[in-house]
């Protein structure tokens, strides 16, 4: 490819004064100086000249809050899988709720297909406390998925992408600002803030392990017996009652000694 080398050396001294510009803006500023060329090829300009080691990438910093220092931020960027369409998992989300001055987060959990439900609250964000919620969804949750969902969010990294592993479970992302995509929780999420959160705000802030544990009742309601529209109006329990065949559904009838 043929450069003009005056075009070269002006896009080179305005990305080294001004990093962050782009081609676009590059393509408006090099036209008043009378280039005719389109914004591709000053994209490809761009790409030629950082292969040439000739352009400084721009270099992200992080303000370590304790020390006050500045460091180097390196992203690693990783490939991330999406979900085909249609394909069951269990999508997964935080629910964050400010009380008096106090932090709370609830992880929910939904099934796609069977629509059964998990969620449980804690005092703090971290991956450890997802990988946790993880571990109970398959505890709990009956015939549990094989594959997740989750958005970016820094609590479905490390801890939780580990157990995921450890698990043998596929981790599907969302695309960046696409709640639709998970949108079986959210809705969910919806139902759990209007039917229970909002009658044990002062519970949440005051005592999470209490409120678990009224959590856990409202959740065994919700999944036994309140009807799912998507359902047919039943309860995702009982639907899942209905689809097994007669040999299987034994296995759920209580355990009596003749």
């Amino acid at each position: 490819r043929t450069i003009d080398h005056s075009v070269e050396s002006c896009i080179t001294q305005l990305r080294t004064a001004h990093p962050r510009l782009g081609k676009e803006k590059l393509c408006v500023l090099l036209a008043q100086e009378g280039y005719t060329g389109s914004v591709s090829t000053i994209g490809r300009i761009l790409a030629d000249l950082k292969k040439a080691g000739r352009l400084r990438s721009p270099v992200r910093f992080s303000l370590q809050g304790k020390t006050g220092n500045l460091t180097e931020r390196i992203v690693k960027r990783r490939k991330k899988l999406r979900r085909p369409k249609g394909y069951r998992v269990l999508e997964a989300d935080t629910v964050v709720r400010f009380i008096d001055g106090v932090k709370r987060y609830i992880l929910t959990g939904i099934d796609t297909e069977r629509r059964t439900a998990f969620a449980a609250a804690y005092t703090n964000h971290g991956s450890a406390s997802a990988a946790d919620f993880l571990k109970k969804c398959g505890e709990v949750l009956p015939d549990c998925p094989t594959a997740l969902q989750t958005d970016n969010g820094s609590e479905f990294a490390l801890h939780f992408s580990r157990t995921a592993d450890d698990l043998s479970l596929t981790h599907f992302h969302t695309y960046p600002r696409s709640p639709k995509m998970n949108a079986h929780v959210e809705r969910f999420n919806r139902t759990l803030d209007e039917e229970f959160l909002q009658g044990h705000r002062a519970l949440l802030r005051d005592d999470v392990a209490a409120f678990n544990d009224q959590l856990i009742d409202w959740l065994l309601w919700y999944n036994g017996e309140r009807p799912h529209h998507a359902l047919g109006q039943v309860s995702p329990f009982r639907a899942m009652m209905r689809s097994l065949p007669v040999s299987e559904c034994q296995k759920w009838w209580t355990d009596t000694k003749i």
